[in-house]
């Protein structure tokens, strides 16, 4: 068969046979009489070989190799080119994504474009400071869009850049939440965590909902930090995840404190001093001796006036009381409030974490105000555990002190 007959028969073009015949991949088996290139059907087959491994992706000299290399095997080689083929994809992705950002910012000339290009790139760099200068320019000077911002975000770890990073997203307008809610789903809990928080930073009803929702993620840290982040909102539904944070001794004191500034009136006071008694009672349950007394059963029965004077056995307890107060210093080895054993709790260590929840949610009535915690720290400066004793009447004077 002649090279015309090969090129309308192969769809090879008689340039393209006679290039593979200079380059050694295929030769013509045969010369007419006349000199003209006759091909066999081997010749054939081996060009469609060729045309075969060219639409995998290979080079004319891999293809030539893999031809005449008595060992070839396939195998191998599609397994190079599926590496090969997903490194390509993903450099095509990288750009793709670059250039529908680029476009988002709607650029009126090349020097805008090029503005969004060296910031995108900065907020990618390696070096910190470069991010962080970055951040700072797509929030003042620069449009950047938001998907660069969050994506810059959740990848970052040195604090001041995230830092910088959130505060541009605040800035940046409507769609974070959106992206956000995809990365509270991450595999990775570092991402996941970083998620919750750029979420507790940014403004708008958006972020409110979807921290409502993240309240009973699987994840505790996720949960946790939404119900800081609500509880600085304002926001009650907070309150039973704030409690329980209490409870576990996660961020408690943090959690505390939201507890507090939830608490804007007596009548909110009430309510949330409420969910922390519904916890102590629970703890009493869970330890109680049949002879044991419960300061909290009967807090709201026969406790006395939050503004009744410290009775005798109060005043007798201020050294160890003065030793609550200075904690943050550091309690001795002996403090009934620091150290569950010296202060009468059983040796086991449910007991003990019982005792210390039981302290913490305690020390959670500090600053709720209204009736109820009132009522309640006065029934617990007779509580059987002497830690709790002192510190709700440590709690209390400070109340009357105010």
């Amino acid at each position: 068969m002649l090279i015309g007959e090969v090129a309308r028969r192969s769809g090879v073009s008689a340039r393209m046979l006679r290039h593979y015949e200079k380059l050694g991949l295929v030769r013509p088996s045969d010369r007419t009489g006349s000199g003209y290139r006759e091909y066999r059907d081997e010749d054939i087959r081996r060009i469609f070989h060729i045309e075969s491994l060219r639409s995998l992706g290979l080079s004319l000299r891999e293809i030539g190799r893999a031809l005449d290399d008595p060992g070839f095997t396939p195998g191998r080689l599609v397994g190079d080119l599926i590496e090969q083929t997903r490194a390509r994809i993903a450099a095509e992705t990288e750009l793709l994504t670059r250039l529908r950002r680029i476009d988002a910012t709607e650029p009126a000339g090349w020097d805008d474009a090029l503005r969004v290009v060296a910031l995108l790139q900065a907020l990618g760099s390696a070096s910190k400071d470069t991010c962080q200068r970055a951040a700072l320019a797509a929030a003042d000077e620069i449009p950047v869009p938001v998907e660069a911002l969050v994506e810059a975000a959740l990848g970052e770890t040195e604090t001041n850049v995230a830092g910088a990073l959130r505060w541009a997203l605040a800035r940046s307008g409507d769609g974070g939440p959106a992206l956000l809610a995809h990365a509270l789903d991450s595999p990775d809990p570092a991402v996941r965590e970083r998620a919750v928080r750029i979420l507790a930073g940014l403004p708008g009803a958006d972020a409110t909902t979807l921290l409502r929702t993240a309240l009973t993620h699987p994840d505790p840290v996720v949960g946790a930090q939404a119900a800081l982040a609500l509880g600085n909102r304002g926001d009650a539904d907070a309150i039973p995840t704030l409690v329980e944070m209490v409870v576990d001794g996660r961020n408690d004191t943090d959690a505390a404190d939201a507890l507090a500034a939830l608490a804007t009136d007596d009548t909110q006071g009430d309510a949330i001093a409420t969910e922390l008694l519904t916890r102590l009672t629970t703890r009493d349950a869970a330890t109680a001796t049949p002879d044991a007394p419960s300061a909290t059963r009967d807090a709201d029965a026969s406790a006395p006036d939050a503004s009744a004077a410290p009775d005798a056995d109060a005043a007798s307890a201020a050294p160890a009381i003065a030793r609550v107060a200075a904690a943050d210093d550091g309690a001795s080895a002996a403090d009934p409030v620091s150290d569950p054993v010296a202060a009468g709790a059983a040796p086991d260590a449910d007991a003990a974490s019982a005792s210390a929840a039981r302290g913490r949610l305690t020390q959670a009535l500090a600053d709720i105000p209204g009736p109820v915690a009132a009522r309640a720290l006065a029934g617990l400066t007779r509580d059987a555990d002497p830690g709790v004793a002192l510190t709700a009447t440590y709690l209390l004077r400070l109340r009357d002190g105010r």
